[in-house]
């Protein structure tokens, strides 16, 4: 597998989520949510994805993290997982998640 497979075959994992109704969580600042976001996102910064992993699991669908790059998303889908949630998946940066959305 090339390394452009391997990220197609993320780009389909999280196509295929956002179609089964996923959750967006933004995990960016306030003040960059502010400048531009999935439309629909709930922004939920980084350092408050721990605290609110109850929040998160109520919400009882599948949850694509997103931000900048990619790395606090990273970040977030790790803490998540580690709390027992199954269906949480590094979207990597919002934009990204919108070019997904778009092609479904």
């Amino acid at each position: 597998m090339g390394i452009f497979s391997f990220f197609a075959s993320g780009d389909s994992k999280i196509k295929n989520a956002l179609a089964h109704g996923a959750v967006v969580v933004d995990v960016r600042s306030a003040f960059e949510y502010d400048q531009g976001h999935v439309p629909g996102a709930i922004n939920i910064p980084l350092d408050r994805i721990a605290v609110s992993a109850e929040r998160i699991r109520q919400m009882n669908k599948p949850v694509i993290f997103c931000c900048a790059s990619g790395s606090r998303s990273g970040n977030a889908t790790r803490i998540m997982k580690s709390k027992g949630l199954k269906e949480v998946y590094n979207g990597g940066s919002w934009e990204k998640v919108i070019r997904i959305r778009k092609s479904i």
